[in-house]
């Protein structure tokens, strides 16, 4: 239900605007839908071009990066539904590149919500891996089958690297720690058997013609030439700037990452899921009960979060909310539903590391009637001398990056990576918040009678200690 006030939209487009300054956001469209359709609420702000100026509107079309993921695990509901594949079967029956040698077998169902065991890899890239094999790619990257191959011999070899002693941070299904690479072996099951020649074939046949997404595709060179594409724009040495390469960091299997959409057609998408499968045409595209297995938390994530298959839940003052966001250089999106109050919220930005996730929950509460604002107050529950001492140290993962806990003069924490220092909020005997301008950040020690504090989890990820 539509319980908008005019003080609380003046809000909301407040802290739109305060980010967007903050973080040199150049272009950005958001919208409220509910259950019908209907655009309830709709923003756009600056420019998918900041040089010929020429504005975003609902057409426009952004990366998703990781939203992406749940067309990946849609993609899968689809084919369990169809007896092509079983989602406890281990990933190895599918794909026997990987071994699966160094622990118990990884099923489909642990890829799907990040529990595989595997503490996060160098990320193989689509240039890396044409490079390395000198690959000629005639057409678009998405749709070639050897660079697919050679993309799921790298990932696979990457993961039969790691073991109980170095790498894997757990058994199969014991924790959640967000891993590319499964969404990768994902997307190269539905390229092996789902019918079709590619994973970006398998989507726009499967999903994105019976939703009516006539301009979304996994495509990498479409976005170059067209002219209401957002050019991508990042920070390099603190300046701000920009291009039309939208392979720029781009992971070798595109069930992690590939889409590109606009408003529009999100729209679309939102809505089988606030329909639990039908399209606004009324096809049936998946089964309500897959989209519920979808939604069913599953995997420990932040403080009261959960992972499920391909989306996160989370809890926004009485709103179970369901949603999954997206980074990649260029890239800030967000999507996120309630079947609570019957509403869905889509964020895309052209600019990396904007806070889209903070404007998705703004918009959520201020459609409920709540004060877009957060408060963000927590109860501390400082942490004893020995749990310091376990936790204080340096984590590095593989995907270049790693920070450092360590203890104040005063006795407080704090941690430190390459770009700044943040303050350590302690919450628990074991969890502490990473306090940040606009949203806060998750840290849980990880921790086992054999190992002792071995990792931290940091956000999403599972950081191994150095």
């Amino acid at each position: 239900m539509n319980r908008i006030t005019q003080a609380n939209q003046i809000l909301a487009e407040q802290l739109i605007d305060s980010i967007m300054k903050d973080y040199d956001a150049v272009g950005l469209a958001a919208c409220i839908i509910d259950e019908t359709g209907y655009t309830q609420y709709e923003i756009f702000k600056g420019y998918r071009d900041l040089e010929t100026k020429k504005p975003v509107n609902e057409d426009t079309i952004f990366g998703l990066a990781s939203v992406t993921k749940s067309f990946t695990a849609m993609a899968i509901m689809q084919m369990a539904e169809k007896g092509i594949i079983s989602l406890t079967d281990p990933v190895s029956k599918y794909i026997p590149e990987f071994t699966n040698k160094n622990t118990q077998p990884v099923t489909i169902q642990h890829l799907l919500s990040h529990a595989g065991g595997f503490f996060p890899t160098h990320r193989t890239t689509m240039k890396e891996v044409i490079e390395k094999y000198n690959l000629k790619i005639s057409g678009d990257p998405a749709y070639n089958v050897e660079l697919a191959e050679k993309g799921a011999e790298a990932v696979c070899s990457l993961l039969d690297e790691q073991t109980m002693e170095k790498g894997l941070h757990g058994l199969p299904g014991e924790r959640m720690s967000y891993c590319n690479d499964g969404f990768g072996l994902l997307s190269e099951i539905i390229r092996r058997y789902g019918g079709h020649d590619s994973y970006a074939e398998y989507l726009h046949e499967e999903i994105l013609v019976p939703a009516n997404m006539t301009r979304s595709f996994c495509d990498f060179i479409k976005p170059t030439i067209d002219e209401n594409a957002s050019i991508l724009y990042f920070k390099e040495d603190g300046e701000l700037k920009g291009h039309r390469d939208y392979m720029d960091n781009a992971f070798v299997l595109n069930g992690g990452g590939a889409m590109k959409s606009t408003l529009h057609d999100l729209k679309e998408y939102l809505y089988i899921y606030l329909n639990e499968g039908k399209t606004m045409d009324g096809e049936r595209i998946i089964k309500d009960t897959s989209i519920r297995e979808m939604c069913k938390p599953r995997q420990p994530h932040s403080r009261f979060g959960y992972y499920g298959y391909g989306l996160y839940t989370d809890i926004l003052h009485d709103l179970n909310v369901i949603e999954h966001g997206g980074s990649l250089p260029g890239v800030s999106s967000n999507i996120a539903f309630t079947y609570d109050n019957d509403c869905a919220v889509i964020v895309l930005c052209n600019t990396s590391d904007v806070p889209v996730s903070v404007i998705s929950n703004a918009l959520l509460k201020m459609y409920a009637g709540y004060s877009p604002i957060s408060t963000r107050e927590y109860r501390e529950y400082p942490w004893d001398k020995e749990t310091i001492l376990k936790a204080l140290g340096t984590y590095c993962s593989l995907e270049d990056s790693s920070f450092e806990l360590f203890q104040n003069e005063d006795g407080t924490l704090s941690i430190k990576d390459e770009n700044n220092t943040r303050a350590v909020i302690p919450v628990s005997p074991n969890t502490a918040i990473i306090r940040n301008k606009y949203s806060d950040t998750f840290l849980k020690l990880i921790e086992t009678e054999e190992r002792g504090v071995f990792a931290i989890q940091y956000g999403s990820r599972v950081i191994p200690k150095q």
